[in-house]
């Protein structure tokens, strides 16, 4: 039995990234899954034999071979056996930056992972890289990550891609899937480079086809103003992106990717909202009370700073609706008529908007 470091632990290191979010993987070549549970590993996986270490937690698993048989990252077939060597385990991977592996300081770079390290080309291993729908997305989103080093999406695999688009291989992502790359995009300092790797091959039109032609094109700069969003939260992100699409359109998008409460929410108001609050102080006192009603700003305040905080990537002023968000916070309900309180609560929210309306003019 022989264990290796593999993946982006070992790609990492070698482009000098210290992150703590990419895990350590580790194939196992030479064992066998008795052999695995007989050290006091903890089988995890149930496509194939992959085992949680009783100390560490890492993943270990078996080399092994893969065969398509059918549709999606799902269709494949496993060989996990004692023979599988290293070299045939890595040849399974994605990208040659991602098929390098480690052992007691040596490296494993049997399809040239350096070189594309070094010259920044984001390469597939063989041309199984077309059976898993899976890796177009993976491609975007690493263009993402390594944008600021320089990454660029080779030819030939762009090609690939492009292939995968037309073939409809690219139609059997599942929504969870989506999301989580697309989640993992919006974290990045440059996510911008994950769209336009999507749009040059074509899979944007089949990952995001509820989305306007208006809002979602090829230009090359269409999608640089997210990588100058300063805020590290893909939710606020996920709606600054979103936020000139259509609330059916961003209805639409979330069932479909199954994306959390929290994204759509966010992505939600910011739509319906922020135009009325670039304007925020021209509307009458009924309108901002309905806007403070809609939004749950007295209740969800959490939900609302993170609104405001879209608002003003979105270059609009929050100054005022912060101050009136204070002034309605601090109304002492324990004042007001208790023989119909509802309608007293409003009365107030209404007073109190009015005279800082007054006091704007």
């Amino acid at each position: 039995m022989k264990k290796y470091l593999v993946g982006g632990a070992v790609r990492d290191r070698l482009l000098g990234i210290s992150d703590n979010n990419t895990e350590k993987d580790w194939v196992v070549v030479g064992s066998s899954p008795d052999e695995m549970l007989d050290l006091g590993y903890r089988q995890v996986g149930k496509e194939f034999p992959v085992f949680l270490d009783p100390g560490t937690q890492e993943e270990y698993a078996l080399a092994r071979l893969e065969r398509k048989v059918g549709k999606g990252y799902k269709g494949f077939e496993f060989d996990t056996s004692k023979s599988v060597t290293l070299e045939q385990d890595l040849s399974r991977r994605d990208l040659t930056i991602n098929a390098i592996a480690e052992k007691d300081e040596e490296l494993f770079d049997p399809f040239n992972g350096q070189e594309d390290l070094n010259n920044g080309l984001l390469k597939h291993v063989s041309d199984a890289f077309s059976e898993d729908p899976v890796r177009v997305l993976r491609v975007a989103r690493f263009a993402a990550r390594f944008k600021p080093f320089g990454f660029k999406v080779a030819h030939e695999t762009h090609r690939l891609m492009k292939d995968m688009v037309a073939s409809g291989e690219v139609d059997a992502l599942t929504p969870e899937r989506v999301f989580k790359e697309l989640e993992k995009a919006l974290s990045y300092e440059t996510p911008s480079a994950f769209f336009k790797v999507l749009s040059a091959c074509g899979a944007d039109a089949k990952v995001f086809p509820m989305l306007s032609s208006n809002a979602h094109t090829t230009h090359d700069n269409e999608f640089e103003f997210l990588d100058h969003l300063k805020v590290n939260n893909p939710a606020i992100k996920f709606a600054v992106w979103l936020n000139r699409e259509s609330i059916q359109s961003i209805a639409k998008l979330c069932k479909v990717i199954k994306c959390p409460k929290e994204y759509e929410q966010l992505a939600l108001l910011s739509s319906e909202w922020s135009r009325f609050a670039n304007v925020f102080i021209q509307h009458d006192s009924k309108e901002i009370l309905e806007f403070f009603t809609k939004t749950d700003a007295l209740r969800r305040k959490e939900r609302f700073k993170s609104l405001l905080v879209v608002f003003e990537l979105l270059d609009i002023n929050i100054q005022l609706i912060v101050q009136l968000q204070d002034q309605l916070s601090v109304i002492d309900v324990s004042k007001l008529d208790k023989n119909n309180i509802a309608k007293a609560i409003v009365n107030k929210k209404m007073d109190v908007i009015t005279l800082f309306i007054d006091s704007t003019k």
